[in-house]
């Protein structure tokens, strides 16, 4: 009988909390604390692969680069991705190799640097849309635009961050590779930080993209190209919900495609917080995905399992 197949989805801030001193050793215990929910579902015998976000990562090593101009080589922000995905990967591979020998577990886990293909005319490599890096006040954001050339928004009252381009994922270079792994019971971490992304030439070869992709859209795309049935996307909140921060807040304990489209029309989704990660969802559901389930880490068991937690979204 085929085991069922689910990709997992960690947000970048799961690793690197907003409201701690950024150390490696804090990015480790961090890791360590992401995995509960995932070793439950390898537990259950659950083929895997798993994504991760690298926003504040990925920030940190761009302002590194800028720090060390004219002192070492300027690395460009798709090198960044890759390192930044291979670095983490690290991280959560060795993490969970751990976790896994401790729990008495025979799984191999992998890490393979992911590239991700992007059309070239996207026009949102022409429009910085994604936030990456530290959170700063308006004027040292306003700072740091005028002296290196940033593009710089506020992502949430009063704080503002770095935003670069982030065009759309369109398929995963390694997806026969991951496919084969996976079904092969490998647990693979691929598509850190929404892969690196690159475009195909006329004659089929590929080139870097200096972009970002979103992990969630990514996610989707690894999903839809490994077959897996299930889409876990794993954030900051229990459950989505409409009307979000206010008193006419209301938690969904499930929404189908068409639920989900309205909701986005009505504006319930902000682009730089919930909206992508529908838009992950629909986009995975309508390629032929069974479910996606949105929820936090330390309910990823039961929203799976139990059925007791998250936002389940079905096609219909």
């Amino acid at each position: 009988m085929r085991k069922k197949t689910a990709v997992v989805a960690l947000g970048g801030n799961a690793i690197t909390k907003i409201d701690e001193e950024d150390t490696i050793s804090r990015q480790f215990a961090n890791t360590r604390e992401s995995l509960r929910g995932i070793v439950e579902l390898i537990r259950d015998g659950y083929n895997l692969a798993v994504t991760h976000g690298n926003g504040p990562q990925v920030g940190n090593a761009i302002l590194r680069v800028e720090l060390a101009r004219g002192k070492a080589p300027i690395l460009p922000l798709g090198v960044c991705v890759a390192d930044t995905e291979g670095g983490m990967g690290y991280m959560i591979e060795q993490s969970l190799q751990n976790r896994l020998r401790k729990e008495g577990i025979r799984r191999d886990v992998v890490t393979i640097v992911t590239q991700v293909i992007v059309d070239r005319n996207d026009p949102s490599i022409k429009q910085p849309t994604k936030f990456v890096g530290q959170f700063y006040t308006r004027q040292e954001a306003k700072k740091h635009a005028k002296a290196k050339g940033w593009v710089v928004k506020e992502d949430r009252p009063k704080a503002w961050r770095r935003v670069v381009s982030s065009p759309i994922p369109l398929e995963i270079v390694e997806k026969k590779t991951i496919k084969n792994l996976v079904e092969k019971g490998v647990i693979v971490i691929a598509a850190g930080g929404g892969g690196v992304p690159v475009y195909e030439e006329r004659n089929g070869s590929l080139e870097g993209v200096d972009a970002v992709i979103d992990k969630d859209r990514a996610s989707a795309v690894l999903a839809r190209d490994i077959g897996a049935e299930l889409l876990l996307i794993l954030t900051e909140v229990e459950k989505v919900a409409t009307n979000f921060g206010t008193l006419l807040q209301i938690d969904l304990d499930k929404m189908t495609v068409e639920e989900a489209k309205k909701y986005q029309k009505e504006h319930h989704f902000p682009p730089g917080s919930m909206g992508p990660k529908i838009e992950a969802a629909i986009q995975f559901l309508e390629s032929g995905g069974k479910e996606v389930i949105i929820t936090s880490i330390p309910k990823a068991y039961d929203a799976v399992k139990k059925k007791t937690a998250g936002t389940r979204i079905t096609l219909k």
